[in-house]
């Protein structure tokens, strides 16, 4: 029976390189975020945005191809629903980082003389840290410790990020910016707090692996 089994399998289990290729680009494009946040000169900044554009493409490709692959598969590493809501949590998470950094452009705001936003371009980048850790682990599910830490780190991070985003709005109403100028970094600042909850939304999933399969 374990060979019968054994040859439906999967030969090359597909799924953990597109997932680990999807958190390795997760990375890159919040460093980038970091960059963009930091960085004074507008043109810059939209050279960075390009750049984070097609990471972005790049997972949209990503989050295709597994989806196409549990077409293909009748056996997947673990169950079917949670391969799609794992890819569609990391897909959102580069969504919103990338849509993140676009509205700084498209609405001229200034990063560098605003703490929210560049703290929460911080949370984001370590959430995905902690995200990608625990992505790399699921291959083959032997440090599930480690797994669970990094599923903590990012509930805490996202936390943290919850914080600063009241934080920010706090301060945004105290100040004596303009309608306009209060509407634009309000929805910047809600734009970055909901990638570290899809961050959330992807430790989730990966902590139900966990228990149903360590």
């Amino acid at each position: 029976m374990a060979g019968i089994l054994s040859y439906f399998l999967p030969k090359d289990k597909v799924f953990y390189g597109l997932f680990e290729e999807a958190s390795d680009n997760l990375q890159l494009i919040a460093k980038k975020l970091q960059l963009v946040v930091h960085e004074p000169d507008f043109n810059k900044r939209a050279q960075l945005i390009t750049e984070m554009e097609g990471i972005e493409h790049k997972n949209d490709e990503i989050t295709h191809t597994i989806f196409v692959e549990l077409g293909k598969n009748f056996i997947t590493p673990f169950d079917r629903e949670d391969i799609h809501a794992l890819a569609s949590a990391l897909d959102d998470i580069a969504d919103y980082i990338y849509a993140a950094a676009k509205k700084i452009n498209f609405y001229k705001i200034d990063p560098i003389s605003d703490q929210g936003i560049q703290k929460t371009a911080d949370a984001i980048h370590d959430a995905v840290i902690a995200v990608k850790a625990a992505v790399m682990e699921l291959r083959d599910l032997k440090n599930t410790q480690k797994i669970i830490e990094c599923v903590i780190k990012i509930n805490s991070i996202e936390n943290n990020a919850d914080d600063i985003f009241d934080m920010s709005i706090e301060r945004l109403f105290e100040s004596d910016v303009d309608a306009k100028e209060l509407i634009k970094r309000r929805e910047i600042y809600q734009v970055m707090e909901i990638a570290t909850d899809k961050c959330e939304d992807a430790g989730n999933v990966i902590e139900s692996i966990v228990v149903k399969y360590a």
